[in-house]
C-alpha cells in the first residue's frame, strides 16, 4: 500500500496548522511586546524553562510508543491514561514548590508568581485522552489540524485578553492553562474510546520501558536547547533572557516549522515500511530535499529582513534582538537540514541513536556557552548553539549511513 499521498496530504493539514499558530504567534508576540516589558517576558521564560525541563525529565514516551506500536494500541491506552495523570500530578506538585528556589537561582523574585501558576498546567494536561494519538497514528491529518488550530487559537486569545487585564507575565501562563482545560475536554469528546483508572503493572512497564530512549533523548535535547537561555538568563538577567528569546523566535521558528510539520507526518508514515530499507531510502531523500530548498529560502529572507521584521512587529525597544536574529538563523538553517533524521531513527526502533546524536550538540555547547555569553554576551550565546551543530552533524551522518544502507 502507498502512503505518498498520505504524506502529502499530512505535510499540506500541517503546513496549515503551522501557518496559524505561527501567525497568531506572532500577532501574540506583536502586541503583549507592547504592552509587557523584555523583563516580563523573561519571567515568563524563565517559568517555561522549568515546565519544559521537568516534562523531560518525566517524559515516559507514551505518544512514541504508541505510534510505534503494530497491534491495536487499545489495550495500552488505561495504562497510559494512568501513567498520564500520575506524571501530571507529580510535574504540578514540584513545580509548585520549587517556584522560589527558582526565582532565586535567576536572581528574578518577581517570576515566583509566574512559575507557580504554570503548575496547573502539566497537572491539567495529564488527564488528556492518550487514545487521541489516534489522529497521528491513524494518519487522521485533517482532525489534527482542527483541533491544534482550535486550542492555539484559545491559547492566544486568553493571554492577549489576560495581558491587557493583568498586564504582567502571567497573561503567557493563563492562555496554557486555558488551552490545556479545552484540549482535556476535547480529547473525551472527539474519541469514542475512553480510558479507565485501572493500575494493570506489566503494561505500564512495557509502555515506560519502551520509552526509555525517548525520556534520554528528551533530556538531551532539553539542555541543547535550553542551555543558552539558562545561560543567559543567569549571567545576564531576566531581562536579557527576553530579548534572547524573542531573538530565538523570530529567527529560528520559521524555519524550523518546515522540520516540526514534515516530522509530525513522516514519523507515523516512515513507521508503516520501515522494514522495506530502499523505500525508507528514497522517501527520505525526497523529504530532506524538500526541506532543504524551504529551509534555505526562507532563513536568507529573515538574515537579509532581520531588522525590519524586529522594528514592525516588536517596536524599537527590541532593537538588539537584531544580531542575535541573525548568527541564529544559521542555526536554525542547520538544524532544519539535519532535522529529518530523528524521526527517521524512530520510526525503524533506534531511538539510541537519536539520543546520542543530542548528546553530541549538548557536548559541544556545554564546552563553549559560558565562555561565549561571559565574552561576547547574548550573541555569544548564538555562536555556542551554531558551534553545538558541528559536534552533532557527523553522529548524525555516521548512523544514517547505518540505517539506510
Amino acid at each position: 500500500m502507498g502512503y505518498r499521498k498520505d504524506a502529502i496530504n499530512g505535510i499540506s493539514w500541517m503546513v496549515f496548522l503551522r501557518g496559524i499558530t505561527r501567525s497568531l504567534t506572532f500577532v501574540r508576540l506583536a502586541i503583549l511586546g507592547r504592552i509587557l516589558t523584555p523583563t516580563e517576558f523573561g519571567y515568563f521564560g524563565i517559568a517555561t524553562l522549568l515546565l519544559s525541563l521537568l516534562e523531560i525529565l518525566t517524559e515516559t514516551g507514551i505518544n512514541v510508543f504508541l505510534v510505534q506500536e503494530k497491534k491495536n494500541i487499545n489495550e495500552y491506552i488505561n495504562s497510559a491514561w494512568v501513567v498520564s495523570i500520575l506524571r501530571g500530578v507529580v510535574l504540578g506538585i514540584i513545580i509548585f514548590l520549587a517556584a522560589p528556589f527558582i526565582a532565586s537561582f535567576f536572581q528574578s523574585p518577581e517570576a515566583a508568581g509566574v512559575i507557580a501558576l504554570t503548575a496547573l498546567v502539566p497537572l491539567i494536561r495529564g488527564f488528556i485522552n492518550p487514545a487521541i494519538i489516534s489522529y497521528q497514528k491513524d494518519l487522521l491529518f485533517r482532525k489534527e489540524f482542527s483541533m491544534r488550530s482550535f486550542l492555539f487559537l484559545v491559547d492566544v486569545s486568553i493571554s492577549i485578553m489576560a495581558g491587557f487585564m493583568f498586564r504582567s507575565a502571567q497573561s503567557f501562563t493563563w492562555g496554557l492553562i486555558a488551552s490545556a482545560l479545552v484540549e482535556v475536554i476535547l480529547s473525551y469528546v472527539l474519541i469514542p474510546l475512553w480510558p479507565k483508572l485501572v493500575f494493570e503493572t506489566d503494561k505500564i512497564k512495557h509502555v515506560i520501558t519502551k520509552g526509555w530512549w525517548v525520556t534520554l533523548t528528551g533530556i538531551f535535547l532539553y539542555f541543547a536547547d535550553n542551555g543558552d537561555n539558562i545561560t543567559v538568563g543567569k549571567i545576564l538577567g531576566s531581562g536579557s533572557l527576553g530579548i534572547y528569546q524573542v531573538a530565538y523566535k523570530f529567527s529560528t521558528l520559521p524555519i524550523s516549522e518546515i522540520t516540526s510539520v514534515v516530522n509530525s507526518v513522516i514519523f507515523p508514515v516512515f513507521s508503516r515500511f520501515s522494514e522495506d530499507k530502499a523505500r525508507l531510502r528514497n522517501a527520505f531523500i525526497k523529504v530532506t530535499v524538500g526541506t532543504t530548498v524551504g529551509s534555505l529560502v526562507l532563513g536568507t529572507t529573515i538574515f537579509i529582513f532581520a531588522g525590519p521584521l524586529i522594528t514592525l512587529f516588536m517596536g524599537n525597544q527590541w532593537g538588539a534582538a537584531i544580531p542575535i536574529v541573525q548568527v541564529l538563523v544559521v542555526y536554525g538553517v542547520l538544524r532544519t537540514l539535519f532535522g529529518n533524521f530523528p524521526p527517521l531513527f524512530l520510526s525503524v526502533g533506534n531511538q539510541n541513536y537519536a539520543a546520542q546524536m543530542t548528546l553530541a550538540r549538548l557536548i559541544g555547547l556545554a564546552i563553549f556557552i559560558i565562555p561565549l555569553v561571559t565574552h561576547f554576551g547574548m550573541i555569544g550565546a548564538g555562536y555556542a548553539m551554531l558551534i553545538s551543530m558541528l559536534f552533532e552533524i557527523p553522529v548524525i551522518l555516521f548512523f544514517a549511513k547505518k540505517v539506510l544502507y
